[in-house]
């Protein structure tokens, strides 16, 4: 059932005194953008009559093709719950379609509904709960992000030692007036890290959730003189942030990832999807791990998985099973960071495991004991597989798949290839300050 009507938006942005109303989208590297109107042009926004240039948003359109057009979501209306000078603001998450009111396919938003539509034609709902890690740092004297931190906190301690604790409990109270759920929030393992977990919720909306979500951190962070980064690996030597994806498929109500009568309590649908996830988890690390420092994050000994494997009973591998059953099964995967752009992760997540259902792939035996302890030489024996190790692999690995291609969309597939190829020119010809430190001196 629709929360709103186009008239429940007008009369509430009359009474409420709202005087601008910020029109958000997705390009397909995961930056939020948004069109401003004011009041006069609601309506006329609400009609998808809202036109912007395409050309000028990454991976989107060339130049001949730019006129581009924002369809509201209307069940996305919400009022910012801050204060702002020019008055109330409300934001409405958009669609993007062609000027013939045919959908975008480089939207997207667009390529998550073609996998919700697969996953609908096989009778299935899916419901995803993100668990979203950042940090906060200080900003120098110019407004700029520092990776300086007074803060000295790690899992779970509170103030005075956890320095942030205020910013992010004011970050709790803002996501709940928008309409969120918040189930916990603490200090992470590292110093000046933090977590916010909000209740799972269908896969669109949970998405739509995470850019929301990025975007509350950050304005409330700035409003405490802090910089809030969803960069994966910020800092040498300490963990990292993750955005592990907790999924599940409902079909006629009930969750059919669960069994009763199964050994571990899983479906034969489960070990399928696990299977599938498994299968094609190499292709597309590059859309949960997009940029070249999520391979900072992804080695040993800081927490992050390495391995493609799955397991009920420990955290190593890269997809767990947590312990509650019924209809709260779920599985976890535990590669992604929240530098990924969540539609594109969440619709590849999500055809994958369909993919493997639909197949009736059967996954390799869990691994219950900790990987990290095995040797090179046992891990082979095992037949157990790395994820990319950097950037560059991940890309290659994406580009060689016709699943990946198939997930995200040729036109996707193409600009997104072409985004990444550049990303890793650049990284790789660019001279480091480890360079300069370890080399300068010497030669």
């Amino acid at each position: 059932m629709a929360r709103y009507t186009k008239e429940d938006i007008i009369r509430i942005v009359k009474d409420e005194k709202v005087n601008f109303i910020c029109l958000q989208f997705t390009d397909i590297l995961g930056m939020l953008k948004s069109v401003s109107v004011t009041t006069s042009q609601l309506e006329k926004a609400l009609d998808n009559r809202c036109m912007f240039d395409g050309s000028s948003i990454d991976g989107f359109v060339r130049i001949e093709e730019s006129d581009m057009c924002l369809h509201p979501d209307l069940d996305s209306f919400v009022i910012l719950p801050w204060d702002c000078d020019e008055g109330k603001t409300a934001r409405l998450i958009c669609d993007v379609y062609h000027a013939d009111g045919t959908p975008f396919e480089g939207d997207p938003r667009y390529v998550l509904r073609r996998a919700i539509k697969k996953a609908a034609d096989m009778g299935f709902t899916c419901n995803v709960g993100p668990e979203c890690e950042f940090f906060l740092f200080h900003l120098d004297q110019n407004g700029k992000a520092t990776t300086n931190t007074f803060d000295m906190g790690g899992y779970f301690d509170l103030g005075p030692v956890d320095r942030g604790e205020g910013c992010r409990r004011d970050i709790c109270l803002c996501l709940e007036e928008m309409g969120f759920e918040i189930e916990a929030s603490h200090h992470e393992n590292a110093i000046a890290q933090h977590e916010i977990d909000f209740k799972y919720d269908e896969v669109l909306r949970t998405a739509d959730n995470v850019m929301t979500f990025k975007y509350v951190v950050k304005n409330l962070a700035n409003r405490h003189n802090l910089y809030a980064t969803f960069m994966p690996k910020p800092v040498y030597g300490i963990c990292g942030s993750g955005m592990h994806i907790n999924l599940s498929l409902f079909k006629d109500g009930k969750n059919v990832f669960c069994d009763e009568n199964d050994a571990a309590g899983l479906s034969e649908t489960a070990y399928s999807f696990v299977a599938g996830v498994m299968h094609h988890i190499k292709a597309i690390t590059v859309l949960t791990n997009p940029i070249v420092n999520s391979y900072k994050r992804l080695v040993p000994g800081y927490e992050a998985p390495v391995y493609i494997a799955w397991s009920a009973k420990n955290r190593s591998p890269l997809i767990r099973i947590p312990t509650a059953r019924g209809s709260g099964t779920r599985i976890e995967l535990r590669n992604p960071d929240p530098s990924a752009n969540p539609y594109l992760a969440m619709a590849a997540v999500l055809q994958a495991g369909l993919d493997g259902v639909e197949k009736g792939m059967t996954p390799p035996p869990p691994k219950d004991s900790n990987i990290f302890d095995l040797t090179p030489a046992q891990r082979k024996e095992a037949d157990i597989h790395s994820l990319p190790k950097t950037l560059h692999e991940a890309v290659k690995e994406f580009k060689n798949s016709d699943f990946a291609k198939y997930a995200v969309g040729e036109h996707v597939y193409g600009k997104y290839i072409e985004a990444k190829e550049e990303e890793w020119k650049e990284y790789s010809t660019r001279v480091s300050q480890w360079e300069i430190d370890k080399y300068l001196g010497k030669y």
